[in-house]
C-alpha cells in the first residue's frame, strides 16, 4: 500500500500513527502491523517501504540541518539527494547516515543489518564506523558491535518492496533462509553438500511450490514434505 505522509489519518486499514507536537517540529510515529507493509513518502520526497511489524518516527517537515528519523524493525529507503542536509536513521543504537542513496535496514532480535543498493552509506555504532558501497552489507550486534563489511550476491533483502528475489551466484542456504521468511515456511537443507551451491535466477511473484520446482530441477535434488516442514536433499 502506498501512502504520502501528508494524507495519513489515525487509522488506515490497520495502520496506526501517533502525532507528537510537543516540540517545534511535529513528529509522527507510523506503526505497521503483522502481515502488512506500506510505502510512504516523506516531506523531502524520500520513499520508505516499511515491512510488517516495523515502525518509523519522522517529522512532518525537516526543519533542522539534518533529516533525521527513527526506525524499529525493517525498511527499504530511497533517499532524495540533498548534500546540504544529510539523512540520518537511528535504529537500535546504530546510526545510518547518507546523502542520497537506496538501502535496506533490518533490525530484529538485537541484530541490525544494513545492505546498500546504490550510493554510499555510513554506518556507525559507538566509536566504530564503516562506509558501505553498492552490493555490501554489515551486521551490528549488541554482543560484538559493528562487524566487518561483506559482499552480497543477489538481492534477497527487500522482497516486501519489490516482490522479487534476485539470485546472482547466491548460495542455496541464503535463498532458503529468505524463502522461510517470505513465505512463512520451514525449509531445511538435509544435505550439507548442497548448502553452498550457487543459483542465478529471478523469482517474481511466484508461489513457494513454483520456486521449489526451479530449485529441484536446477540442482537435481529431492524436495520432501513432511509434518515438520520441507527438506531439500
Amino acid at each position: 500500500i502506498n501512502m504520502s505522509f501528508a494524507h495519513l489519518k489515525k487509522s488506515v486499514n490497520g495502520l496506526s500513527y501517533q502525532v507528537d507536537n510537543s516540540k517545534s517540529e511535529e513528529w509522527s510515529t507510523l506503526v505497521i502491523p503483522s502481515k502488512l507493509n506500506y510505502r510512504i513518502v516523506l516531506s523531502d520526497g524520500t520513499q520508505v517501504w516499511l515491512n510488517s511489524v516495523s515502525s518509523l518516527r519522522f517529522p512532518f517537515s525537516f526543519l533542522g540541518k539534518t533529516r533525521e528519523v527513527y526506525l524499529t524493525g525493517e525498511a527499504f529507503f530511497k533517499v532524495t539527494p540533498d548534500k546540504t542536509k544529510p539523512f540520518i536513521i537511528r535504529v537500535n543504537g546504530v546510526t545510518v547516515r547518507v546523502v542520497g542513496t537506496s538501502f535496506n535496514i533490518k533490525s530484529r532480535n538485537g541484530k541490525t543489518q544494513v545492505i546498500v543498493e546504490t550510493g554510499i552509506v555510513n554506518v556507525s555504532e559507538k566509536k566504530k564506523s564503516v562506509n558501505l558501497n553498492p552490493g555490501e552489507k554489515v551486521f551490528v550486534t549488541g554482543k560484538d558491535g559493528l562487524q566487518t563489511k561483506e559482499s552480497i550476491k543477489g538481492r534477497l533483502y527487500n522482497y516486501y518492496a519489490t516482490h522479487e528475489l534476485v539470485c546472482d551466484e547466491t548460495p542455496l542456504h541464503e535463498l532458503v533462509s529468505s524463502l522461510n521468511e517470505v513465505y512463512g515456511a520451514h525449509i531445511v537443507i538435509g544435505n550439507k553438500a548442497i548448502a553452498n551451491l550457487p543459483i542465478t535466477t529471478v523469482f517474481k511473484d511466484q508461489s513457494l511450490d513454483q520456486v521449489l520446482v526451479v530449485i529441484s530441477e536446477t540442482f537435481k535434488i529431492k524436495v520432501e514434505r513432511g509434518k515438520k516442514g520441507i527438506v531439500l536433499k
